[in-house]
């Protein structure tokens, strides 16, 4: 059954990622976990296809990870026999934005960031990943490597995301990030990136947890809203964040 076939292609990557990125996991962690102590912030931006969503203000998750998104757009328009006309000064539009996000967030030297891309040639978290460091954020990314070697760069500077972060984190993901070659099909089906990238990130946090815990600070950590008592726990637990700042 494909279904079977498919779990079986999840646990080989799940065990490739924990012989080839525990370590560096633990060490990153460190990293963040001497953030947190020293008064800075831990934010994470869209991943990709890693889930976000699955890591913030949720059950048992902690209230240290902030996102960071931002939108940027222009309203006008022209005659399109006028569209060609010569800038009066040529720039990078999606680094330019970047900028102006990070310089209009939170985002403090000292603080860490997590932003992702299964190839790593997505212009948005290159753009976004040079900026934050521009103004001395740690930047940790999250990419398959074996696929973003194999792949140019789509990034005004020619640049892929490993290149411009200061940690990576490999995702072990394949080229393609379909993993199963099924007959019928004319090419892989069943992508993996989503799962890797998200439970590299649950593997981060474990260890900035036991990290904290280590340093003798207790990280706020939310209980399901769905729960009776989970409503007034949480909001406690972020009142505490605004205290203590973890």
């Amino acid at each position: 059954m494909l279904q079977n076939d498919y779990l079986g292609q999840v646990r080989e990557l799940i065990d490739r990622i924990e012989t080839t990125q525990a370590e560096t996991v633990d060490e990153v962690a460190e990293i963040v976990a001497e953030a947190i102590a020293t008064r800075h912030g831990l934010f994470l931006s869209p991943l990709g296809h890693g889930n976000d969503g699955d890591l913030l203000h949720r059950a048992g998750g902690l209230a240290l990870l902030q996102r960071l998104n931002f939108q940027f757009s222009v309203n006008a328009t022209i005659a399109k026999v006028l569209q060609d006309r010569p800038q009066a000064e040529t720039f990078a539009a999606d680094l330019e934005a970047a900028r102006v996000a990070v310089k209009a967030s939170p985002l403090r030297a000292g603080d860490c960031l997590i932003t992702g891309s299964v190839s790593g040639r997505t212009p948005r978290p290159v753009s976004l990943a040079m900026a934050a460091r521009e103004i001395g954020v740690k930047v940790i990314a999250i990419t398959s490597l074996e696929y973003t070697r194999q792949t140019l760069p789509a990034h005004s500077s020619g640049k892929l995301l490993y290149e411009v972060a200061d940690y990576v984190l490999d995702s072990c993901v394949p080229v393609g990030d379909a993993c199963m070659e099924v007959e019928g099909l004319p090419v892989k089906a069943f992508p993996v990136s989503g799962l890797a990238t998200t439970m590299l990130c649950w593997m981060l946090c474990s260890q900035v947890v036991e990290r904290l815990l280590a340093r003798g600070l207790t990280p706020q950590i939310y209980m399901s809203a769905n729960r009776p008592e989970g409503p007034e726990f949480n909001r406690a637990v972020d009142e505490r964040y605004n205290q203590v700042g973890y």
